[in-house]
């Protein structure tokens, strides 16, 4: 009935995406493991740069360390904006090319796609009305 070409098209992009959403769930694991670490020895760090900044008389080795200290948060401050900009940006991107497929499809007489755009203008309205997303019109 099927040729073996036409099995393999239906299964290579089934097997494809099987690897996709396996490689998904190993690296959201790594991802949160990773996360929950950085937090914890961030936690264990800022105890004694307050501790270092509320001190009042510092020793010289004491003012080097809190220098330290400070200069290295700046530096994963900077490091956290990046990470949160790149992410906003695709999501944000990505919330976009969704919407004007669904657009388009709606155009073309789509009814769930008509329903999911009114969800998505819905959800883009309370976004704009919360504060959460900037209107630059």
């Amino acid at each position: 009935m099927f040729g073996e070409d036409s099995t393999s098209n239906f299964i290579l992009p089934l097997i494809r995406i099987s690897f996709i959403l396996e490689d998904y769930k190993e690296n959201k694991r790594e991802l949160d493991k990773e996360l929950e670490r950085f937090v914890t020895l961030l936690n264990q760090l800022l105890p004694h740069y307050h501790t270092l900044l509320k001190k009042k008389d510092l020793s010289p080795d004491e003012l080097q360390r809190l220098g330290d200290i400070e200069h290295y948060l700046l530096g994963v401050n900077a490091k956290i904006l990046d990470i949160k900009g790149k992410l906003e940006q695709d999501l944000f991107g990505q919330s976009l090319h969704t919407y004007y497929k669904l657009k388009d499809s709606a155009k073309k007489g789509d009814v769930k796609a008509k329903v999911k755009l009114e969800k998505m203008r819905d959800g883009f309205i309370e976004a704009l009305n919360a504060g959460d997303i900037i209107n630059f019109n």
